[in-house]
C-alpha cells in the first residue's frame, strides 16, 4: 500500500461545515476524522450526490496525479483549479507510498481514470510517448477502457478510478475485478468509486458505503447497493410498475 489515510491538518479544518464540499456529511467527517485505508483496494460505494467523486479526485490532487484524469506526472490538457478539498486535503503515506509522491515526477506511478473525462483523455493521448499504441478513437467506450487499464494499471503505483464501469459490460466489470484483485496483490493500491455491485465484490476489497450517514465500513451482503440490485433482478415489475405508470 502507498496511502494510510486521508485527513486535512487541524489549522486548515473549516470552523464549521457550511458550505460546499464539507455540506456533504462524507466530507464533514472526513474533515473532523480523516479516513483511513485498510486494505490495498477500497471501494467507495453511495448515491449520486453522496460525495464519492469529491473524495477520490481530491485523493488524486493531494497524490500530485492529474485531477482532471490521467497518469502520475504528465498532465495532457488540465486547466481547471484545484477543488476546495484538494487543496488542503493531505496524505498519510507508507515509506514507499512517501518515495514515490516526493521523488522525481517521472518517478511517480499511477493513474486517475474519471468516467465523464476519460474518452476526450483516450483521443488525446492516444499514441503519446508513455501511453498506449491503439488508436481509441477507433474503439468502441468499452474497448477504449480496457485499453487503458492494461496498459496504464501496472505495477506498484497508485490507481483511482471514478465509476469506471460507465462503459463496461458484465463480462468487462469481470475484467476488471481481476485486474484489481491481481493490483492489490503486486504492491500498488486502488480506490475505487463505483455504483457497481459487481466491482464493489472485487475479493479482499475494504467496502466504504457513503451515505448522509457519513461514512462506514460493511460487508457486501449488507450493502444497500446489493440489496437493491438484488430486489429488482427477481422482481422488475415491482419497481418499474412505479416509475411507468
Amino acid at each position: 500500500m502507498l496511502v494510510r489515510r486521508a485527513f486535512i491538518p487541524e489549522g486548515l479544518r473549516p470552523a464549521a461545515c457550511a458550505s460546499w464540499p464539507y455540506t456533504v456529511p462524507c466530507v464533514a467527517e472526513l474533515a473532523h476524522n480523516g479516513l483511513e485505508f485498510t486494505a490495498p483496494v477500497t471501494m467507495l460505494v453511495g448515491e449520486n450526490g453522496s460525495g464519492k467523486s469529491t473524495l477520490v479526485e481530491a485523493i488524486a490532487e493531494a497524490f500530485k496525479l492529474d485531477a482532471h484524469g490521467g497518469r502520475a506526472g504528465r498532465k495532457y490538457g488540465n486547466d481547471r483549479p484545484r477543488t476546495p478539498l484538494g487543496e488542503v486535503l493531505q496524505l498519510e503515506t507508507t515509506p514507499d507510498g512517501a518515495r514515490m509522491r516526493s521523488g522525481p515526477r517521472t518517478k511517480r506511478k499511477g493513474f486517475f481514470l474519471r468516467a465523464e473525462t476519460a474518452f476526450g483523455l483516450m483521443n488525446t493521448v492516444s499514441g503519446m510517448k508513455g501511453y498506449w499504441e491503439a488508436d481509441t478513437s477507433e474503439m468502441s467506450h468499452g474497448e477504449g477502457f480496457l485499453t487503458v487499464f492494461a496498459e496504464m494499471f501496472q505495477g506498484g503505483g497508485l490507481y483511482l478510478m471514478d465509476e469506471p464501469e460507465a462503459a463496461l459490460s458484465f463480462t468487462s466489470c469481470l475484467q476488471l475485478v481481476a485486474l484489481m484483485h491481481d493490483l492489490g496483490h503486486s504492491g500498488a493500491q486502488v480506490i475505487c468509486a463505483t455504483h457497481s455491485p459487481l466491482l464493489a465484490a472485487t475479493p479482499g476489497a475494504d467496502i466504504i458505503e457513503i451515505g448522509d450517514h457519513g461514512t462506514r465500513r460493511a460487508k457486501w451482503d449488507d450493502l444497500d447497493l446489493t440489496a437493491q440490485w438484488r430486489r429488482f433482478l427477481a422482481e422488475p415489475a415491482f419497481y418499474l410498475r412505479h416509475v411507468t405508470s
